[in-house]
């Protein structure tokens, strides 16, 4: 199902069985889901529902100035980190625009959408090859000419890293082009200490994309923010609507940010299971490439089929052939469970030898 991952509801409708039975590889959430801590407070703050949404997220900017030492007035909370990337495009309208080849499909769509069909978009393309490297010094000088360039890190598909360093060289560069370099960090928790939320404030052209719907499993709440000058947020709110990040969802993201408990079981769940995704990916002749996140990216000639498979068992993954670059040889599964892992596995197996 090309698209986005997440569509439950889909496979749902096809297979003509509940939701709740589809098992999810194809969007990468933790796999721990949303902590008990957050579920708690939840429940305590329905009672707010009939109260309008705190329409500046105050407490929720307070924690994040806390979390990221950065001052209150450079942080922006949305409806997920996605209305984020529509209203920097929105307001700020490039002309010409640099995008990974393969990367997130909505960069290229708010550009379309909210800029005219008179906006240029440049791609850097990235080969399997390489394991989707991003060559730094290739990916400067490809940013001339360009007035804003987006950078997924780690990059989705991909999952593949840029380390601090080679960010804060990019972005220094793009400061003497005058090129807003927009850093989207939405699996960046996946990673440890490779932000770059910091270096906004030395840096008018750096904005910093964040989701927490990713690290802290929150996607039906929709809450991310970004990190940029005060300029930017200025221009940004002479054209958002008000009330778009819900009640519910700014008192689940602060009470989310400080469950450092959660934080540790999930970086212990993960390094372990996605060894033995990838064990098992390598042992079934199924290429896959080096991921610094949540999910990993897999090739194999028999795609097409295995995704059949895996549907006709409740299982959906991420159908990568509508990513530019991609094709349908490709897809992406995300770590889940160990008991949904060895599922994925033994359905893999089963599959392969039956070829």
């Amino acid at each position: 199902m090309p698209g986005h991952g997440g569509n439950i509801y889909e496979a749902s409708r096809q297979l003509k069985i509940p939701e709740r039975k589809i098992i999810d590889f194809s969007a990468s959430i933790n796999p721990l889901g949303t902590s008990k801590k957050v579920r708690a407070e939840l429940r305590r703050y329905l009672k707010y529902l009939t109260n309008y949404p705190d329409p500046d997220c105050i407490r929720l900017r307070w924690s994040l100035n806390k979390e990221l030492n950065v001052p209150i007035e450079n942080i922006l909370c949305g409806n997920g980190s996605t209305e984020i990337i529509y209203l920097i495009v929105s307001a700020l309208k490039p002309k010409k625009v640099l995008l990974l080849a393969p990367t997130f499909s909505e960069y290229e769509r708010a550009i379309k959408l909210n800029s005219g069909i008179n906006s240029i978009i440049k791609y850097y393309d990235l080969k399997s090859d390489d394991n989707f490297a991003i060559n730094v010094d290739e990916f400067i000088a490809s940013m001339d000419g360009c007035d804003m360039a987006f950078l997924c890190n780690p990059n989705n598909p991909t999952g593949k890293l840029l380390i601090k360093e080679d960010v804060i060289k990019i972005s220094k560069a793009a400061l003497l082009i005058n090129c807003t370099l927009v850093i989207d960090e939405a699996f960046i928790d996946f990673a440890h200490e490779q932000s770059v939320t910091a270096n906004v404030v030395n840096n008018p052209n750096l904005i910093v994309i964040r989701s927490l719907t990713k690290f802290y499993a929150l996607s039906g709440l929709r809450i991310g923010y970004g990190v940029m000058s005060k300029d930017v947020i200025e221009e940004i709110y002479k054209i958002r609507e008000p009330w778009t990040v819900n009640t519910l969802a700014q008192r689940a993201a602060v009470v989310a940010l400080n469950d450092w408990v959660y934080r540790k079981k999930t970086f212990d769940l993960l390094g372990a299971e996605k060894s033995f995704l990838e064990a098992h990916l390598f042992a079934n002749g199924i290429k896959y490439f080096p991921s610094d996140s949540n999910f990993i990216l897999a090739k194999s000639d028999h795609t097409e089929t295995l995704i059949q498979r895996f549907l006709l068992k409740g299982i959906i993954v991420r159908d990568c052939s509508n990513f530019r670059g991609l094709n349908n040889s490709f897809f992406r599964i995300a770590v889940r469970t160990h008991r949904e892992n060895a599922m994925l596995v033994k359905s893999i197996y089963h599959t392969m030898k039956s070829l």
